[in-house]
């Protein structure tokens, strides 16, 4: 594991959530899409991701592989709760520790997120 890259939360209403996290505490909104919005704080990382898909919150982990991470999380064992699925970025697995805590990993092999000039994903720069 490289790095933190992300704290998710659920939210009801993406726009609400914004006017709290951008209008209110001025977090900056680094991207956004139908059903995400990620947020930068001061000092840059992790991004607060507001969305509306997942119950859960989850710690995205930024990882040099996807599939080396995943064998080693589950030798020590880690439980995987969703196997790797496409996510715009990458390969993207779920699994939980041995207490519970949600795991999201992400090795950003198909390139960063490309934006366009209000914040919404219009691609990857790869």
């Amino acid at each position: 594991m490289r790095s933190i890259g992300s704290i998710q939360f659920q939210v009801a209403d993406l726009d609400t959530a914004l006017y709290f996290h951008r209008d209110k505490l001025g977090h900056e909104v680094t991207w956004r899409t139908e059903t995400h919005v990620a947020l930068t704080i001061p000092g840059g990382k992790p991004e607060i991701v507001l969305q509306t898909d997942r119950d859960e919150p989850e710690t995205g982990l930024i990882v040099g592989s996807v599939i080396d991470a995943v064998a080693i999380l589950l030798a020590v064992g880690g439980r995987v709760v969703a196997s790797p699925f496409d996510i715009q970025i990458s390969r993207c697995p779920i699994l939980d520790d041995p207490r519970g805590n949600r795991l999201v990993l992400v090795d950003s092999t198909d390139g960063p997120l490309k934006i366009d000039k209000n914040g919404w994903v219009i691609g990857n720069e790869k």
